[in-house]
Formats: structure tokens, C-alpha cells, sequence
């Protein structure tokens, strides 16, 4: 296997809590305290693009405003997540990705918005272990069709992607590349070729 492609949230990391404040710090700067989210409401949506995160947290606002409201709160949390010092990767992160590095090529594909990948290898420290990264807010397109697109720029051959939720297996069969389940994460997929129950199980495959 030439490059291994990575999710982040349930993956990576955790940021479940740091992005619902992100948000509710936006949502109490405009008077709309009464919708701020919790971090368990977060989990069943980490791993969908943020039109569908939007439809599912604010259903009763149009969709113009309502994506609107979206892009400011997506806003306020990359801000948010830049000031904190994000402690919330999984056990070993970064040591086991400088040991697949040596072997590999390594990239992210995220349905977030742009930064959001940037900003999580800088926090981890993975710099010099990623190769590339595309996620929603570059393409977007599907998380599948954003496989593929990373696949041809970089012109990836054999890959595996890893991820945790039923929408990144889901991304595998569009793109048609093996898939490797975090059973760690957020989700429960209906497929897998692998599994790794912590990241450093990466390191036995």
C-alpha cells in the first residue's frame, strides 16, 4: 500500500466539545443562546458536510440564513480551536504517524471547511508527516469524489482510507478504495476491510 488517506474527528481527534462552543459562542454573540449544542448532539453529525450539519441543528431557519448562520459559526470555531491548544488527539497520534510516514504517504480528506484540516495538523504536530489534504470546503463535492480528486493530484495508485462513521465507508465505495474502520471513533459502519480499536494498531497491519 503506496499512501494512506486519514478522517479527523473520530480519527484524529476529538474536538467534539471544542467545536460546540466554537459555535454556541457565536450563537450567544447574536442573542441565540437558546441553540447552542452540546458535544453529544455533535456526534451523530461529525463526518457529514456542514450544509447537512446546518439542516440538522437549525432546521426551522431558511436555508439561506440558516447556511449563513453556519458559515459565521464555522468561523468563530476555527478562530476558537487556533487559541486553544487543542488537547484532544488520540492516545499516540503523532508518534505512530512519524513510523507510517517512513513507510507511506500520508493524507487527510475531511468534509469540514477549509483550515480545519491545516489547523489539526498543526495542533498534532504532523507537519512534516502529511503529504496533502482536501476536504468539503476545497471540492466541495462528496467526501467519495474528494478521495478521487486527492488521489489524481497527488497520483496515488494503492490506498487504504481510515476513518470511523457509516459516511466515510460510504466515501470508500464511491471511491473505490479499501476502508479501515477507527472502531474507536463516532460511528458504527456497515463494512469495513479493516479494523483498528486505537490508533497505534495502525503500526500492526
Amino acid at each position: 500500500m503506496e499512501s494512506i488517506i486519514f478522517d479527523i474527528d473520530g480519527t484524529l481527534w476529538d474536538s467534539r466539545a471544542l467545536v460546540a462552543e466554537g459555535y454556541n459562542i457565536q450563537l450567544r454573540s447574536e442573542g441565540a443562546a437558546d441553540r447552542c449544542v452540546t458535544a453529544e448532539a455533535l456526534r451523530p453529525l461529525f463526518g457529514k458536510v456542514m450544509t447537512e450539519i446546518a439542516d440538522a441543528l437549525f432546521p426551522d431557519i431558511a436555508p439561506e440564513p440558516r447556511y449563513a448562520l453556519m458559515e459565521r459559526c464555522m468561523a468563530t470555531e476555527n478562530r476558537y480551536l487556533h487559541e486553544n491548544p487543542c488537547r484532544i488527539g488520540y492516545p499516540k497520534v503523532r508518534e505512530t504517524m512519524e513510523a507510517l510516514a517512513k513507510r507511506h504517504r500520508l493524507f487527510i480528506v475531511s468534509n469540514s471547511q477549509q483550515g480545519y484540516p491545516e489547523l489539526c495538523i498543526s495542533k498534532l504536530g504532523l507537519t512534516g508527516c502529511i503529504t496533502g489534504h482536501l476536504c468539503f470546503g476545497d471540492t466541495g463535492t462528496s467526501k467519495g469524489k474528494t478521495i478521487r480528486a486527492l488521489m489524481e493530484k497527488y497520483h496515488i495508485t494503492s490506498c487504504a482510507y481510515i476513518g470511523d462513521t457509516q459516511g466515510d465507508y460510504e466515501a470508500t465505495v464511491e471511491a473505490g478504495v479499501p476502508f479501515l474502520w477507527a472502531s474507536y471513533g463516532f460511528g458504527t459502519p456497515a463494512g469495513y476491510a479493516g479494523k483498528i480499536d486505537s490508533f497505534t494498531d495502525l503500526l500492526k497491519l
